[in-house]
């Protein structure tokens, strides 16, 4: 057991540095951001990130998802494979872009209701939205290619290079040039464009322009009943936006951006998981063993998240004043809830995996579309009265819905006992910690801060009192006071496989959310 979850610790580390790395910079540049922005300007700017991104995953038709598969498939010629899914999603992310052009004034009516708030005009901004699309889909298919063959060193530089260009371009045309939403959407495809045609002309000689009809259907066929789950789900974190735009305005949309940028503390830990567990949950051949591992990992895994979405519902307010312009402080009130939004959507993937494992996949898009549902009917419910709280509140009670429909379909398939007493205990902990502070700890100046800050510290101390952690994980924790072990230890481990027979779990990449399109 021990040696699974340092495996999983070791590669999540490994697949999220460039994540964690993007991360940090993008948060790290709020302040100035934030300063030369509207939150209209960043509202508008942030909506057309996403609907970028839901328009990659249509406009792909599950595309990546095959390569991932068939590129390792015995029958199939793996260079053939990126041949001719290069060409396929080059001709149709292009003729995508193409169609999207001439809609761009109606496309700006529907996203951006306030267009006067801007100081662009609101068509141009769907016009580089749209050249975005292609950056976008493009981009992710380069990024495959690293993945496929494994180099991890050239995956982080590109995607950090990347990141490094966009901002440096976004800060001069945001701050120097005073561009506002154009320069956000400008600086960060322009230098995706340029890294993209610089990957075509190295990768060139693997790559084609020409449509493979045969391997073309093969790859649809298996790609393209993915992407309906995959649309659904990510229009959970879309469709909210809209909502916000007509209930309440541009502004507010912005200060509801900022708090999802905020809770990307927790997404690194998603992340990072997200990545490493498939490979380690398929390796795991003895179906009694994969059980246990499955329930301890979310044990420990949701103790993990849950003691970072403590620290976000307790420090909040102070994050935000310390990394954002005061107009976008209201920004702190959704922080909390979308954390939490992120645990839960962690745990609905570690359930993709457990339908991966029975081969039925066919239960993902139901649950996704009732998760939809519940999220537009309760975004139209809860966010006129409550503003940008009730979208997060819809957010929570989404996430809570597909986690409870893809329960009930992977406990009929492949039963998991999932240890619920050490889950309740991290749930009650959490909530008497949050409950506390909100009810009897000031909410601003030093001293809320150092008591918020003793609360969060006493979150392990807590989960030890309460008898959480069995006898072998009280004896790893105490080696924890050994450091060189410890690293010693997981560099053992570096070694070792990852994957069966080579494969990645094709599964669980469908599920996979385009979290870096949104890293600025």
């Amino acid at each position: 057991m021990s040696g699974y979850l340092r495996r999983l610790a070791t590669t999540g580390a490994a697949y999220t540095a460039a994540s964690i790395l993007s991360k940090v910079i993008a948060v790290a540049l709020l302040p100035l951001y934030t300063r030369y922005l509207s939150p209209a300007d960043y509202g508008a700017a942030e909506i057309l990130f996403a609907a970028v991104v839901t328009a990659s995953i249509i406009v792909r038709f599950g595309l990546i998802e095959a390569i991932l598969r068939f590129y390792y498939k015995d029958d199939e010629d793996p260079a053939q494979v990126v041949a001719g899914s290069f060409a396929g999603l080059f001709w149709l992310s292009t003729i995508g872009a193409l169609v999207l052009l001439p809609f761009a004034g109606p496309i700006s009516e529907a996203l951006l209701p306030e267009a006067e708030k801007l100081g662009a005009s609101a068509t141009d901004l769907v016009r580089i939205a749209i050249g975005g699309l292609w950056v976008l889909t493009m981009w992710e298919f380069m990024l495959t290619l690293f993945r496929l063959e494994e180099r991890a060193r050239a995956y982080f530089l590109t995607t950090i290079l990347n990141v490094l260009a966009a901002i440096a371009l976004t800060v001069v045309l945001v701050v120097g040039l005073e561009e506002g939403a154009r320069g956000l959407l400008l600086g960060s495809y322009a230098a995706g464009a340029a890294f993209v045609l610089v990957l075509i002309a190295l990768q060139w000689r693997r790559l084609s322009l020409r449509f493979d009809r045969g391997l073309m259907r093969r790859l649809f066929r298996f790609g393209l009943p993915t992407m309906p789950a995959e649309v659904s789900l990510y229009l959970l974190n879309f469709v909210d936006r809209l909502i916000i735009v007509r209930s309440l305005g541009l502004a507010e949309a912005g200060l509801y951006s900022l708090g999802v940028k905020f809770a990307q503390a927790v997404n690194v830990l998603v992340r990072g998981f997200q990545l490493a567990w498939p490979p380690l949950a398929y390796s795991i051949r003895e179906d009694e063993e994969a059980r246990r591992v499955y329930a301890t990992v979310v044990t420990l895994f949701v103790a993990g998240c849950a003691w970072v979405v403590a620290g976000m519902w307790l420090l909040s307010r102070w994050i935000v004043r310390a990394l954002a312009d005061p107009k976008f402080f209201d920004s702190y009130e959704v922080i909390g809830l979308i954390s939490t939004a992120v645990t839960l959507y962690a745990l609905y993937l570690v359930l993709v995996v457990i339908l991966g494992r029975t081969g039925r996949t066919e239960f993902n898009l139901p649950a996704a579309i009732g998760a939809l549902v519940v999220n537009v009917v309760l975004n139209l419910v809860l966010v006129p009265p409550l503003g940008i709280v009730g979208a997060g509140l819809a957010l929570v009670a989404s996430y809570v819905v597909v986690l409870a429909l893809m329960y009930v379909f992977t406990q009929r398939l492949f039963p998991v006992p999932y240890e619920w007493g050490r889950l309740l205990r991290v749930v009650f902990t959490v909530a008497a910690l949050v409950g506390l502070a909100e009810l009897f700890v000031p909410t601003s100046g030093a001293l809320g801060l150092l008591i918020r800050a003793a609360l969060f510290a006493a979150y392990p101390l807590l989960l030890l009192g309460t008898g959480f952690f069995t006898a072998g994980e009280r004896r790893w924790l105490a080696r924890l006071r050994h450091p060189g072990e410890v690293a010693a230890g997981l560099a053992s481990l570096r070694t070792q496989p990852v994957a069966v027979d080579g494969q990645i779990p094709e599964v669980y990449e469908v599920e996979r959310r385009d979290e870096e399109a949104l890293d600025r």
